[in-house]
């Protein structure tokens, strides 16, 4: 790809600012020996940074094919969009497979998905002719986490509750990004208070990789018309009151008046709904415990 340098300390391949003179023009071989091996892991994450606040300024000004299509141009290497089939995921499914744009699609498949989310995963890829990548958690990683905490045990506390996450999400969604060189989200900053501190598009320091969350200032109003005038498939538990949909034990439908993810783990007192897959722009992170061995 024209115009993009492999950042081998960062382990991805991303396309340079125009600012970064002859790195960016791509020059030959012979004219920049060693480039690789003399970009230092800090100045590619600067690099990669930069990339991000000047594609971040852009996205006002696009539509969400727009966006994606910019992304998946501008970025060089693995661009990875991880959907749980929910209402936002299955508009940026629609734009990235009806757009053919080189962009893989996986989910995690936790092992305890409503029946509901695997219909809608099966109607996606019929409806588009694809198949989604499934990444589930390590079996005895699965084993050992029941055999500590029973089978509902996210329920006795909240470090239990992230311990879960950990085991059954955190850790496949590191498998999934592995190599990546981008990520793309779901997350609309209206979601909740602590999502409003993202950012559309941002270098993840922890994952170093470039983070896009296209559909940053949409409302659920929008998302769902988007849907609709699309004709995308979704999940039927939107019409009954599941806004935000996770993991079956751990979502309910909403009362009226409820915020859109007071439905996630809502045994918890904490305002703050997270299992851990998602840094803020400052570094802030809703961590999950790290899975036992």
């Amino acid at each position: 790809m024209a115009g993009a340098v492999s950042l081998s300390k960062v382990g991805h391949l991303t396309t340079l600012p125009a600012q970064y003179g002859d790195l960016a023009d791509g020059g030959a071989a012979s004219d920049r020996p060693d480039t690789e091996s003399a970009i230092s892991a800090d100045v590619a994450a600067h690099l990669a940074a930069d990339l991000a606040a000047e594609l971040a300024a852009q996205f006002p000004a696009l539509d969400l094919f727009e966006r994606l299509a910019a992304i998946r141009a501008r970025i060089a290497g693995r661009v990875v969009f991880t959907t749980s089939f929910g209402l936002e995921d299955q508009a940026i499914a629609h734009v990235a497979l009806s757009q053919q744009l080189a962009i893989e699609i996986a989910t995690l498949d936790t092992g305890r998905l409503f029946p509901e989310t695997h219909d809608v995963w099966a109607a996606t890829e019929r409806r588009y002719g694809t198949r989604v990548a499934a990444f589930a958690p390590d079996h005895a990683s699965v084993k050992a986490l029941i055999g500590r905490q029973g089978s509902d045990g996210m329920r006795f506390s909240i470090a239990a509750r992230l311990e879960c996450c950990a085991v059954r999400k955190v850790a496949p969604l590191a498998r999934v990004l592995d190599g990546s060189a981008a990520w793309i989200t779901g997350i609309r900053a209206d979601q909740s208070a602590e999502r409003a501190g993202f950012l559309p598009v941002s270098f993840d320091q922890q994952r170093r990789l470039i983070k896009v969350n296209p559909l940053f200032d949409w409302t659920r109003a929008a998302t769902l018309d988007f849907v609709r005038a699309h004709n995308v498939p979704y999940n039927a538990l939107h019409d009954r009151g599941f806004l935000s949909i996770g993991c079956a034990p751990c979502t309910r439908a909403l009362a009226p008046g409820e915020p859109e993810r007071a439905g996630r783990w809502w045994w918890e007192q904490e305002e703050k709904k997270e299992c851990g897959l998602h840094i803020a722009a400052d570094g802030r992170l809703s961590r999950a415990a790290s899975p036992h061995a």
